[in-house]
């Protein structure tokens, strides 16, 4: 918490220390001494709050005393935080309840630095927003599998409270152009929200499949494809075959007798009534037109 609050604030650029390290004189006359805040209870808190932020209201910047006020107000209202942070105990993405304390404290920080006594309203009413957006925050911010824009983060957001909104009307699941029209969003920029949406969460290879009980449960890696080398070989042949449909019949049969026939440069030459260089040639300038045809391709 001290590094959270020396970040929220420049007051805390030292680190926020508790109320018992200040000096007795840094305690401003008018309040009570309170050693250890963290260990006042919440209905007390409330109280001694409000005398605290009305001091607080009325002391420099940057002073001692008003160090005091400031950091014995963040500890006496730290049980803010967590009851904030034990709503989102229950989710499985692995966040560890401190770093929720550490996060929601920042929420806190900033809460006190903008209450104003004056309004007359509950500090918790305030703080409680801070505290949770705070948090929220975080999670929009960590918890996707895939790093995505901020702005899409936010669509996401809005195309779940939109689908939800339209279901319940429509009893049923919306379409994309429904959804623009609800959201008052071009098509192209829901279908986008969309695809990011996939990016939230993610699946461990790890993770066992059982797709039935009469079948034993398998790690999903091994239910996912793999390269086949025979693939490449029939996209070739596929390339090749109106290359070859472009040849003349010579070309064609000199081909055949190589490569089909596997017959050698001389008795192809034998077979046609031509030398070997020519047949060596031919076969260099056919070859040459079929690799330039696929490369094209």
């Amino acid at each position: 918490m001290d590094v959270l609050a020396a970040q929220a604030s420049p007051e805390t650029a030292t680190g926020l220390r508790p109320a018992a390290n200040i000096t007795p004189a840094a305690t401003p006359a008018d309040l009570p001494r309170i050693d250890n805040a963290r260990e006042v209870a919440p209905a007390d808190a409330r109280g001694l709050s409000k005398a605290f932020f009305e001091r607080l209201a009325t002391l420099e910047e940057g002073t001692r005393e008003r160090q005091y006020v400031r950091n014995t107000l963040i500890e006496m209202n730290l049980s803010l935080v967590q009851f904030a942070a034990r709503r989102f105990r229950n989710r499985t993405d692995g966040t560890e309840m401190e770093d929720l304390i550490q996060v929601g404290t920042v929420g806190l920080i900033k809460a006190i630095d903008r209450f104003d006594p004056s309004m007359g309203n509950e500090f918790a009413t305030l703080a409680l927003p801070y505290i949770t957006g705070e948090i929220k925050r975080h999670f929009r911010d960590t918890s996707w599998a895939v790093r995505v824009p901020r702005r899409l983060q936010e669509l996401r957001i809005e195309l779940a409270r939109g689908k939800e909104e339209l279901s319940s009307v429509l009893d049923r699941a919306p379409t994309v152009k429904e959804l623009a029209a609800h959201l008052e969003l071009d098509e192209e920029a829901v279908i986008e929200g969309l695809v990011a949406a996939n990016g939230h969460s993610s699946q461990p290879l790890e993770t066992e499949q059982n797709e039935s009980s009469d079948t034993p449960s398998r790690a999903l890696a091994d239910t996912l494809g793999e390269d086949d080398p025979a693939m490449e070989l029939f996209e070739d042949l596929h390339t090749l075959a109106p290359l070859l449909e472009q040849l003349d019949g010579r070309d064609k049969l000199i081909l055949q007798m190589r490569f089909g026939q596997e017959m050698t440069q001389a008795q192809i030459g034998e077979r046609l009534g031509i030398s070997q260089m020519q047949v060596s040639r031919l076969l260099t300038r056919t070859l040459n037109r079929l690799r330039e045809g696929m490369l094209a391709s």
